[in-house]
């Protein structure tokens, strides 16, 4: 993760948008420092990707004021688009153009591009330079969507959705990318279907359901304020007698597992089992700790899995 500096990048307030009688944005605030790696998560309708085209300058607000790198998107000026780099959800492109030809055309418009070879090298797309993108797969046009993004040397990236369609390697390679980019300066700010993915790679987060952040700040922050009680399992030999009831484990006789969701530190808790363990002669088969996951959180949260629910207004 990166070490993003206190300056706003991205500084939204009171952002309300419309469809109609729908509010699918209703009033949500937003920083995002220079730097700094923000994942925007929520289930589909949730106003993701509402929120994230009007930050781009594609969609129109219907209230509050926004601020990108000193500009309002909705202007539409070059200053601000010479300075952004966009992936979108559907992999974008002219198919019939080699990866190659693809970069060099959509860097073109940026006054200070990078070099195509070495953005076709940090996206892993080096040995497919001349493959024309109607002829890559899945996860090479989506490796192609971040090279057109990163092409223009952009002081900010917006990713929806960067990595679907990679296997789980290619999904490792490019957050090792994204973080070289962020800790290079840059700021990203993305949409993910992938809690271990927001989790991995963003400074912080902000959960959106039903168009209104319901939780925001460091992954570590979120979790601890949305969940207190740690999971600890025990697995004695067998036939070893149970601990007594003061420690508060409570006993599964089918696999002599001893079971607890404790708010108290873990620490503590075992302090007094392994205390009982030795005076009692007990031996331990394993021992496991479980803190709540992003994941379990993000569904506490919604109420149902990133991935599911009823589909944006806007696509």
């Amino acid at each position: 993760m990166s070490s993003a500096s206190s300056e706003s990048v991205v500084r939204v307030r009171g952002l309300r948008k419309s469809y109609d009688e729908v509010e699918a944005v209703r009033g949500i605030d937003l920083d995002v420092a220079q730097g700094e790696v923000f994942a925007l998560l929520g289930p589909n309708g949730a106003g993701k990707t509402t929120t994230v085209e009007i930050l781009e300058g594609y969609r129109t607000r219907s209230g509050g004021e926004v601020s990108v790198l000193g500009h309002d998107p909705e202007r539409g000026e070059s200053a601000l688009k010479a300075r952004i780099g966009i992936v979108p959800q559907s992999s974008s492109g002219v198919r019939y153009l080699t990866a190659r030809e693809t970069v060099d055309m959509y860097s073109g418009y940026y006054p200070h591009p990078r070099s195509t070879d070495e953005t076709l090298e940090s996206v892993g797309l080096s040995a497919q330079a001349d493959t024309r993108a109607r002829k890559l797969s899945g996860g090479q046009r989506r490796r192609l969507d971040l090279a057109i993004a990163l092409g223009g040397d952009p002081e900010l990236l917006f990713l929806d959705e960067p990595t679907t369609g990679f296997d789980p390697s290619a999904r490792r390679e490019a957050w090792s990318m994204l973080r070289h980019e962020a800790a290079s300066g840059r700021t990203v700010l993305l949409t993910t279907h992938y809690m271990d993915e927001a989790d991995a790679l963003a400074d912080r987060i902000a959960v959106l359901v039903d168009g209104a952040i319901v939780e925001q700040g460091t992954p570590d922050e979120v979790i601890a304020r949305q969940s207190t009680e740690t999971t600890v399992r025990i697995r004695l030999s067998a036939g070893a007698p149970r601990p007594p009831e003061a420690i508060g484990l409570e006993a599964d006789a089918q696999d002599a597992t001893l079971l607890v969701g404790t708010t108290i530190e873990p620490r503590d808790l075992l302090h007094q089992v392994t205390g009982w363990a030795i005076e009692a002669g007990v031996a331990f088969e394993e021992i496991e700790v479980t803190r709540p996951s992003l994941e379990d959180v993000y569904l506490a949260l919604t109420g149902r899995p990133q991935d599911e629910g009823v589909e944006e207004q806007d696509g």
